[in-house]
């Protein structure tokens, strides 16, 4: 099952969605753990976007200096 790509802002927005249901509280154990483990998927995604923002920031330092 492919999940389609979710922007960093939509991974973001879901994820604080999900910490904020499960600091609320209320529901059951195994709707915490679906809730955690959706959270853990978007939280993957988001440093994905991160890490990609980064080596792209680098690759633009490294050829501004090459220049």
């Amino acid at each position: 099952m492919s999940e389609p790509q979710l922007s960093y802002e939509q991974a973001r927005a879901e994820l604080a969605s999900v910490v904020e249901r499960l600091e609320a509280g209320g529901g059951t154990l195994e709707d915490s753990l679906a809730l955690w483990e959706r959270g853990e998927q978007l939280a993957d995604i988001c440093q994905r976007w991160l890490d990609g923002a980064r080596a792209r920031l680098e690759a633009a330092r490294a050829a501004r200096e090459e220049s």
